[in-house]
């Protein structure tokens, strides 16, 4: 506990987006999510919203209860007339950079912004540089970092159930959108070192438009970390190669963690395997969620996070400098496909290189 006496924080968020109830890759409403994660904390009030679409801000100020004089169609406005503590930023990647140094710019203390990080390489530095200058924290809502199936596994790895790591392998989702996840999971049980070099392919043959950025159908990508642990991705069509959501490969044994074949998560130890408790928790929520809640309880679980590392002044497990660790492996892993080879990190390129081969029609997926 910090303090008997809560801090109040006012929070904004900005970017309802459309109808909850229908999400889709063109809008999840994940202001939604954030707005119900901030107000289950009593240190925060909802103050203000703001959306390009009057129609969404207004929707929102209803579900939540917030007079129409505190919902904006500009940002700037809000930030001008509110002066919010807090900014959630629930826009598309495309528009991240502009609200964040906007935001930091604007004198907030903290801000929590939705992932993936960024549509480019140069747009995630940028952010991350802008608000260390600010002194501005930042977070991203990488909030399965805080599910019981993956701390559980990063303590049974902590502890030498499996021996020394040796690779984690992701055969979930896919490397952009989902691999904003799964390879920032990755990281974390390889206690967040940075990445030495990425080697990656992959197919795009039909088109893949996902919240404002094209995403590939299949992809393999390897890579190593600096301190010799590996990390491999098989996504799309090869994604069994893996048997698992994830796993974590060590000396002796193997952390198996998926929840469409098998236990939740299971210690593997030659012969012998067994199922670790992990309190009815799924990657995806806490099974104790409400009908009427609008996201799991791991966005809770990261808003108390960030919030935590605001008033003691530490680094949140989901900060920007830990954020880009992941956005590197994206976009070197895009770039090795581009230049058709291993690409030696730190990654020098800026660009987003899988939105690059679209453009220049070295990737033409069918409509």
């Amino acid at each position: 506990m910090i303090d008997e006496v809560m801090t109040a924080y006012n929070v904004a968020v900005v970017g309802t987006g459309p109808d909850p109830s229908n999400p889709s890759v063109e809008g999840f409403a994940m202001g939604y999510r954030h707005a119900e994660a901030f107000l289950a904390d009593e240190r925060c009030e909802l103050v203000a919203c703001a959306d390009i679409v009057p129609e969404n801000g207004a929707a929102f100020a209803n579900a939540f209860d917030l007079p129409q004089d505190r919902v904006f169609e500009d940002y700037a406005e809000l930030l001008e007339e509110v002066a919010p503590d807090v900014v959630s930023v629930a826009v598309p990647p495309q528009v991240h950079e502009e609200v964040v140094v906007g935001c930091a710019r604007g004198g907030v203390e903290a801000i929590h912004c939705e992932k993936p990080m960024a549509h480019t390489w140069a747009s995630a530095q940028r952010m991350a540089q802008v608000c260390w200058r600010h002194g501005v924290q930042l977070t991203f809502n990488r909030q399965r970092r805080f599910a019981r199936p993956f701390t559980r596994a990063k303590e049974l790895l902590d502890d030498g159930e499996i021996g020394e790591l040796r690779r984690v392998e992701i055969g979930w989702g896919d490397f952009y959108d989902t691999g904003a996840h799964t390879v920032d999971l990755a990281g974390m049980f390889n206690d967040d070192i940075a990445a030495e070099w990425v080697l990656a392919g992959l197919d795009y043959r039909e088109k893949d438009v996902r919240f404002g950025s094209h995403q590939e159908n299949q992809m393999w990508a390897q890579w190593r970390y600096e301190n010799g642990v590996y990390g491999v991705a098989s996504t799309g069509e090869g994604s069994d190669f893996v048997d698992a959501a994830l796993t974590l490969n060590g000396t002796a044994g193997t952390i198996r963690i998926d929840e469409a074949d098998g236990p939740m998560l299971s210690v593997n130890r030659g012969p012998d395997s067994r199922q670790v408790d992990v309190d009815g928790e799924t990657m995806h929520g806490t099974g104790t969620e409400s009908e009427d809640r609008y996201g799991s309880h791991f966005h809770d679980r990261a808003v108390e996070a960030l919030l935590d590392g605001v008033e003691t002044e530490t680094e949140p497990r989901i900060s920007a400098r830990i954020g880009l660790n992941t956005a590197e492996i994206l976009f070197a892993g895009y770039e090795s496909v581009r230049k058709r080879g291993r690409v030696e990190l730190p990654l020098t390129v800026t660009d987003n290189p899988l939105e690059g081969m679209v453009e220049t029609g070295s990737l033409t997926p069918s409509e």
